[in-house]
């Protein structure tokens, strides 16, 4: 089965609708591996976001990112990765449709309640980066 990397981040915090998300996800079959709730800082995420680390709006990002604990997890499944990037719909919020995680409960590009690995490779990164204990 493949595994795929999630992060419902602040503003799925704030909202109180994390159960909602993860509902969905379970509804598609997928089963929760993996979980913890983190407070992410600037190390990880420096990490975490390394291809937009050195870019004029990477201080909104991470101070957005760790302005409340968020919920780390790993979804397993067949085609999981792929899938849930489906669920979600567009990076953007606002340009994604209605029915899509990021459509019905995102704001923006940022505010878009949930990170997902985007291919293999940044899963294996990921998971091992978030949940090294697994790796």
């Amino acid at each position: 089965m493949e595994k795929t990397f999630i992060i419902l981040k602040p503003d799925c915090m704030e909202k109180r609708i994390a159960g909602a998300v993860i509902s969905r996800f379970e509804k598609a079959g997928f089963e929760i591996v993996a979980s913890k709730v983190a407070q992410l800082d600037g190390p990880i995420l420096r990490a975490h976001y390394a291809h937009v680390a050195d870019l004029p709006f990477f201080p909104d990002i991470e101070a957005f990112m760790s302005s409340r604990p968020v919920l780390l997890m790993i979804l397993s499944g067949e085609n999981v990765i792929r899938a849930v990037r489906e669920l979600l719909g567009p990076t953007n919020s606002q340009e994604a449709p209605a029915g899509t995680i990021r459509g019905d409960l995102g704001t923006d590009m940022m505010r878009n309640v949930v990170h997902a690995s985007d291919g293999p490779e940044s899963s294996a990164v990921e998971i091992s980066r978030f949940f090294p204990e697994l790796a």
